[in-house]
């Protein structure tokens, strides 16, 4: 296997680099090379684990159990690597090349937050340089420079965050000392996340971004918030939304004034939207205010603002992850997953939310389908050998959008794999044409949340006592509030009951697109997810309209001169539960081409 990454782990002599991109430290760097007639002088523990027989732990020795990532108890090269198996799950993956990182000798230099992805965090943690109260209290400091404050002239303020944790510190510090007594237990031990405005949190109120539920202090996390606590993550704060995700445009109302709303922006164009409907999580995670986040998608509402914002995003199979706890637009499509700046994070992100809840009946198709890690798929020669398909008319005709298509085929067909044309199968444009659910199913299933976790004090206990609020976005008492709540109970059934028109055509899109999958003998099917700045409805629908997972990875952005700098996605759909060998695929693309670029305006504070 090939190392890691040049962006996950580059090894730079002049600056000593430890994740690319994510753990710089010009004056924290790896202890010298020994002299040539005698090695240096330390413990057992800094020593142990050297590969590269110059008697430390430095660097090149990460580098060459990155080229081990993937490989298990069954492989052929274990009986080298076995002892490097650090975390004791038979395989070797990015827990373990943290793990190893806590032998390198550093000094006491600075860590660079921007940028920064888990390992490089971890690796900073481990060797002393910096702790998990330092780097929380570096994401509140950003959050406060730069959320609501003018950065580009002309622009918007970010608008992306609606709450920040008063508790933050507090996690921090647990997870500092948890460190101290038992090392990194987990790869987001004391990693700041931001969740979308719609998960439950005890210490964080749960509003969807609407000022009528201000007051929604629930007393118990979502099934997925527990998972990352559990796992050490410190929820650093809540990400705005769009107001009960209902639309792309990101608009909020919490904590603001009757009457007024705030937009999103997207932080390289912040007179554009960030996407939505987890405009806030993209807007966010892309500068740098939090070091992973977590939105949900219904219809998009992952994947359009991590196009919007050069992020990979992650759609997972409806049934991995439990949706209980979070605040519901239509369950025959919601899922909630990761929004990260690499495949890296996410993977790692993934890890810490998946498997069965009771609380979430349908995660129990989840059983005997997750993985060690997800982690251990991630090998940069991912792509070489694979049969990758398309869909013509998915490119769709901004000229933008198809110049970047085509360098992602030259992309691939560099690495190895095969990009190949598929016609649409019968029935595809049923698939891409059915409706969401959000219409016929918000009223219902908004009720089960209301009735399951609302805290009492908010009175707006009802779609239509919401509709007759003053505290929510202007303009949508009526529609779509008042339309949808309006919804019968015998409408809500014919289209998402067991036998409903809505619940019969989302299996019958999975199995449609699983033959087509099958039946080419693809590993994915690939298409842009979206236009610079603009969706593209069809590719949108794919995965909710049939549970399949998607992940999505920048591919590159627009110039000046051809009209927009928007950035655009490639999207990887897959099988039933295949997430981990999409995130396989899109992080070999992702080391091929390093598309994402940094916001600009929101870089290392002065």
């Amino acid at each position: 296997m090939t190392p890691l990454s040049r962006r996950a782990l580059a090894i730079a002599a002049t600056v000593g680099v430890v994740a690319a991109g994510a753990f710089v430290a010009p004056a924290a760097v790896a202890a010298p090379a020994p002299a040539p007639t005698a090695a240096p002088f330390l413990a057992p523990y800094y020593t142990e684990l050297d590969v590269t027989s110059d008697s430390q732990v430095t660097t090149a020795d990460l580098e060459v159990l990155a080229g081990e990532i993937g490989e298990t108890s069954g492989g052929a090269s274990w009986a080298e690597v076995a002892h490097l198996d650090l975390d004791d799950d038979a395989a070797i993956t990015a827990s373990d090349l943290a793990l190893l990182s806590e032998r390198i000798i550093y000094d006491d230099g600075p860590f660079e937050i921007v940028e920064a992805d888990t390992v490089g965090m971890q690796a900073a943690m481990n060797a002393g340089v910096l702790t998990s109260v330092q780097l929380t209290q570096q994401y509140l400091d950003r959050i406060a420079a730069y959320d609501k404050v003018v950065r580009q002239e002309g622009g918007r303020a970010l608008n992306s965050i609606i709450t920040t944790s008063d508790v933050a510190l507090k996690a921090a510090q647990a997870a500092d000392a948890i460190r101290a007594e038992k090392g990194m237990t987990s790869m987001l031990l004391g990693i700041p996340v931001a969740l979308k405005d719609n998960y439950n949190t005890v210490d964080m109120p749960t509003t969807a971004g609407c000022g009528c539920w201000n007051e929604n202090q629930t007393t118990t996390d979502a099934t997925m918030v527990k998972g990352l606590r559990a796992d050490g993550a410190v929820i650093v704060a809540k990400a705005s939304m769009d107001e009960f995700a209902i639309n792309l445009s990101s608009q909020w109302s919490a904590f603001q004034p009757a009457g007024t709303a705030l937009t999103v922006s997207s932080p390289y164009d912040t007179t554009k939207s960030s996407g939505g409907s987890s405009g806030g999580t993209g807007a966010a995670i892309a500068a740098n205010l939090a070091g992973i986040g977590f939105g949900t998608d219904t219809g998009g509402s992952i994947r359009i603002p991590s196009t919007y914002n050069q992020l990979v995003g992650v759609r997972p199979t409806v049934g991995l992850a439990s949706r209980d706890g979070i605040v519901p637009l239509a369950l025959s499509q919601d899922t909630g997953g990761p929004m990260a700046r690499s495949v890296l994070d996410a993977a790692v992100a993934l890890d810490a939310v998946v498997g069965e809840d009771a609380g979430d009946p349908v995660t129990a198709r989840s059983a005997g389908k997750i993985p060690e890690t997800y982690t251990a798929f991630l090998d940069a020669d991912s792509l070489k050998g694979k049969k990758i398909g398309y869909i013509s008319s998915m490119v769709g005709t901004n000229p933008i959008t198809q110049r970047l298509f085509a360098e992602a085929r030259e992309t691939f067909e560099a690495q190895g794999a095969t990009l190949v044309e598929v016609a649409a199968p019968d029935g595809f444009a049923a698939i891409v044409g059915e409706g969401s659910g959000s219409g016929p199913e918000f009223r219902h299933d908004l009720q089960d949340y209301i009735a399951k976790y609302l805290n009492p004090a908010v009175t707006t206990n009802s779609l239509l006592a919401i509709s007759q609020s003053p505290n929510i976005v202007p303009g949508r008492a009526t529609n779509p509030y008042g339309t949808r709540a309006a919804v019968t109970e015998e409408a809500y059934q014919a289209w998402a009951g067991p036998q409903g028109s809505h619940t019969l055509q989302l299996a019958k899109g999975k199995e449609i697109m699983t033959a087509l999958l099958n039946d080419q003998g693809l590993d994915a099917l690939v298409y842009p997810t979206a236009n610079p700045y603009g969706t593209i409805g069809t590719n949108m629908r794919l995965s909710p309209n049939t549970g399949l997972p998607a992940v999505t990875v920048p591919m590159g952005q627009g110039t000046i001169d051809e009209g927009s700098t928007g950035g655009v996605n490639l999207e990887f759909l897959g099988r039933d539960f295949a997430e981990g060998s999409l995130l396989g695929l899109a992080y070999g693309f992702e080391q091929a081409s390093h598309a994402r670029t940094t916001p600009a305006a929101y870089g290392p504070l002065g």
